[in-house]
């Protein structure tokens, strides 16, 4: 039976990956919990336990909110939005997040929700007619997802799974999701690892994303669409423009249409605003809103790469 907000003519790839090895797949990742090696920082802690390091995640995933989300690109929130659920927590520490409060502000070791609550998350979102599926910051519960996804394609879940992350994943653990997220949504942030240990707290950061980012192309490839303009698989990359750094999204840019193609589809964000740690006296370099024609240049970047797929919602926002 089709979900009500599914794309037309379309089937999760977990369902034809069956139940069975999505189960297999959890029951590995979550033993490896014991050990962590979940994301690039390789902590090493038994999550099992409940113990935690960088992700300040223990043996359960945190929830902080899932809903229907009108505010992301037109093809994941159609009419009835697209349904998130934003985990607590994160791998990274950007000190400029602009969801700060719930990516480095919750109190350590808060405890999580059990699988069958998760799953029973995402089978509310599909009776609210959402159209897909949409993990927020996942990088460091993946073992969970995959444990709570068995209950949920048990109970009827129909609807793709967007996987909508920072980059700064590990690739054991996108193989764990090969053949079972449908559309992967990296956020390709900085390629200077100078940079990267100043704003992210990672100087591997753009190795890692580099890596992540292709394999996530290897397996679903450029982004496709239902005939009602619904991403039904593939990767949509998010780059957040800097104030300052447009060298930066000329980097990014040009490493996406060189290595994966000049038709993947890219939202250049040019929402940037200063939030989470970024204050004139800590970080004054960042502590001011993006400049429209910063924008616009970043825009005529992705152009004169060769990139043709470019989110245009902005644009249309930023014309009207």
């Amino acid at each position: 039976m089709k979900a009500p907000g599914a794309p037309r003519n379309f089937e999760p790839a977990y369902l034809r990956l069956g139940v069975e090895e999505i189960r297999s797949r959890a029951e590995r990742a979550v033993a490896g919990l014991a050990s962590c090696r979940a994301c690039p920082r390789d902590c090493g802690v038994n999550r099992l336990e409940g113990r935690w390091s960088a992700c300040k995640t223990g043996r359960y995933a945190v929830v902080t909110s899932a809903f229907p989300h009108h505010g992301e690109e037109d093809c994941l929130r159609g009419w009835n939005g697209s349904g998130t659920i934003f985990f607590g927590h994160c791998n990274l520490r950007c000190v400029f997040c602009q969801n700060f409060d719930i990516s480095q502000g919750l109190r350590p070791g808060t405890p999580g929700v059990p699988p069958e609550r998760l799953a029973a998350l995402m089978l509310r979102l599909q009776e609210m007619g959402c159209h897909n599926i949409n993990f927020v910051t996942p990088e460091h519960v993946v073992p969970q997802v995959l444990e709570a996804l068995v209950f949920a394609v048990e109970g009827g879940l129909r609807l793709p799974l967007v996987y909508n992350t920072s980059a700064y994943d590990s690739l054991e653990s996108l193989s764990l999701l090969d053949g079972v997220v449908d559309i992967y949504m990296p956020d390709l942030k900085l390629f200077d690892p100078e940079l990267c240990r100043r704003y992210l707290k990672a100087e591997d950061y753009p190795k890692a994303a580099r890596s992540a980012v292709q394999e996530m192309h290897r397996q679903v490839g450029p982004l496709r669409f239902d005939s009602q303009g619904l991403a039904t698989r593939g990767v949509l990359i998010r780059h957040l423009v800097m104030p300052g750094l447009l060298e930066e999204s000329r980097a990014i840019l040009n490493w996406i249409a060189q290595e994966l193609g000049p038709d993947t589809y890219v939202n250049v964000m040019g929402q940037y605003r200063p939030a989470g740690k970024v204050r004139k006296e800590t970080f004054p370099e960042l502590s001011r809103p993006l400049k429209a024609e910063e924008w616009l240049s970043a825009l005529e970047l992705a152009r004169q790469a060769g990139l043709s797929r470019l989110d245009d919602r902005e644009t249309v926002l930023l014309l009207w």
